[in-house]
């Protein structure tokens, strides 16, 4: 399989699914000439024309509202916020609108929409553009919500999404664009709700999202010198969420630790804690149940000061060291 890049996975699949269904366009500020904030859409107006690479004014509001619409009569609209954090301008659109309307339709309609939002800190933007808030979008139900770590994560779960009947949330972290990893180059896609154990180990189950996967892959090679045996195990879908295969792996570890980049208190480690303690697995425990979250503080704008507000590897290192020997 070729290697690209997360961002080239994920257009890939843009491209490949217009080419595909007439059905699906593309809307979002700056999405055409320009090719979009983080360059995902580069090339797509000369391809497609502008009926199908929409440019909208600046309004998520809008954006989303006219993608609602644009589903119920027939479309698939691939809407595009530049930043995740931008999401709250359309909040009302997203959960009183898109996520009710099958339901309170009797079943009868369906709002096959994909909301496209980059998230996450790194990139040295501040406050207002790094914020990860994925469990805020986990609360409502009707949407279903995604956070690819992997490139070809990414391609297989952006095409599920795009064919899927009702909206879709999809979580895109800015600092793993540049990533890269194998990718077929063909059509496939991958289930949505199902977590993926990214790496098998003995000693501990550490769940993960998005670029802490990265993170904890690479401590979990570190430890593994030092003989301890790390399970990582990537939801991918945070909604819905695959309790069952976390479950299954903490029961044969014994130990849980949830990392993950969004601020701690009301991060969606939470979710996960209470479903394995609540399960068969609590009577395979051999250690207390831990998180690791990011502080909670608005993302700083001094690079330094914004690592110190995230899990990094260290800590994630420190985490798993003293759960496993039980020495702090």
């Amino acid at each position: 399989m070729p290697e690209i890049s997360y961002l080239e996975a994920i257009r890939q699949a843009l491209w490949q699914e217009m080419k595909r269904d007439e059905r699906v366009f593309l809307l979002g500020e700056d999405i055409g000439r320009y090719g979009g904030a983080f360059g995902m859409t580069h090339g797509m107006l000369d391809e497609f024309g502008p009926e199908r690479v929409r440019e909208t004014p600046i309004s998520e509001a809008a954006i989303v509202a006219t993608a609602i619409g644009a589903s119920l009569l027939g479309m698939r609209p691939v809407a595009e916020l530049m930043f995740m954090d931008f999401v709250f301008l359309a909040l009302d659109q997203i959960v009183n609108q898109a996520a009710k309307m099958h339901f309170m339709f009797g079943g009868r309609a369906n709002v096959p929409i994909v909301i496209r939002m980059p998230g996450g800190s790194g990139a040295g933007a501040a406050s207002q553009h790094s914020q990860s808030l994925e469990s805020t979008l986990m609360h409502f139900p009707g949407l279903k919500v995604i956070n690819p770590s992997t490139p070809y994560d990414a391609k297989g779960l952006m095409l599920a999404a795009i064919r899927d009947p009702n909206p879709v949330c999809f979580v895109e972290h800015k600092i793993l664009y540049k990533t890269k990893g194998e990718v077929p180059e063909g059509d496939y896609t991958l289930p949505i709700g199902v977590a993926e154990i990214k790496r098998p180990g003995r000693d501990i189950t550490v769940v993960a999202n998005n670029i802490m996967v990265m993170k904890t892959l690479a401590v979990a090679e570190r430890l593994a010198k030092d003989g301890i045996e790390v399970e990582v195990v990537d939801p991918r879908t945070l909604l819905p969420l695959d309790t069952e295969t976390i479950i299954k792996s903490v029961a044969r570890t014994g130990r849980l630790l949830v990392v993950h980049e969004a601020c701690q208190t009301g991060g969606w480690a939470g979710e996960v804690i209470a479903s394995v303690v609540g399960s068969p697995a609590f009577d395979y425990i051999d250690a207390p149940v831990r998180r690791l979250g990011g502080k909670d503080i608005p993302i700083p704008y001094n690079r330094g000061l914004e690592k110190f507000a995230i899990p990094q590897d260290f800590e994630i290192e420190e985490e798993i060291r003293a759960m496993v020997t039980g020495k702090r």
